[in-house]
């Protein structure tokens, strides 16, 4: 039986799939160490400039993702004025009632290790290191939706970073980068619009 031959259409049709959900529900497709072999798969092989790998991860799961979502509640409600909590409040109880949330990270002690080592390109390394994080995060995302999850990303760094580190012990040197909030769809994704491709990409040497 000969392999089956993948193209870059393959590719395409799965990113068609990455949307974004809201709200979403504790019901999982999948079993908690399957998101775990996601996370890892996706960490392992997210490229990364000069082989660097920067990216960190962190999944929390029931009870500890509840508790990420009760923590940023309480950190906003401190800035929030109260005569404009409402939809604030709404929408922490939207995350709340998730299953997941898969917090993304950089390392700075190997962003630092690398400007030491590449000094000719240190002011780049951390722009390059965000970069490979949007990968992983952009990786993350279809996978969970091909695996039958709705997502959403979310930044509420730095905002929460430091009640985050203390709370799930963080090492000092992970940055916090994103907030990926997982679980089961209760609907369909909104029609994604596109402005004109003609003024996004243009081609030379055709």
């Amino acid at each position: 039986m000969s392999a089956v031959k993948h193209t870059a259409d393959t590719l395409f049709q799965l990113a068609k799939t990455r949307r974004s959900y809201y709200p979403l529900t504790k019901e999982l497709t999948i079993s908690s160490s399957r998101i775990q072999e996601l996370v890892t798969e996706a960490t392992l092989h997210t490229p990364s400039s000069f082989n660097s790998q920067s990216n960190r991860a962190v999944v929390l799961l029931g009870a500890e993702h509840d508790k990420l979502w009760d923590m940023t509640t309480a950190i906003l409600k401190d800035i929030v004025p109260a005569e404009n909590w409402k939809p604030t409040g709404d929408k922490m109880a939207m995350f709340k009632g998730a299953a997941g949330t898969i917090l993304f990270f950089d390392d700075d002690e190997t962003i630092r290790g690398m400007q030491a080592k590449f000094p000719a390109y240190a002011d780049r390394f951390p722009i390059w290191a965000t970069a490979s994080n949007a990968m992983q995060q952009w990786m993350l995302w279809t996978a969970l939706e091909l695996e039958g999850l709705g997502a959403n990303l979310q930044h509420y760094n730095p905002l929460i970073d430091q009640k985050v580190a203390a709370t799930w012990g963080i090492p000092a040197d992970w940055k916090l980068s994103a907030q990926l909030v997982f679980g089961g769809k209760t609907g369909e994704p909104g029609e994604k619009q596109f402005k004109p491709v003609e003024e996004r990409v243009k081609v030379f040497g055709a």
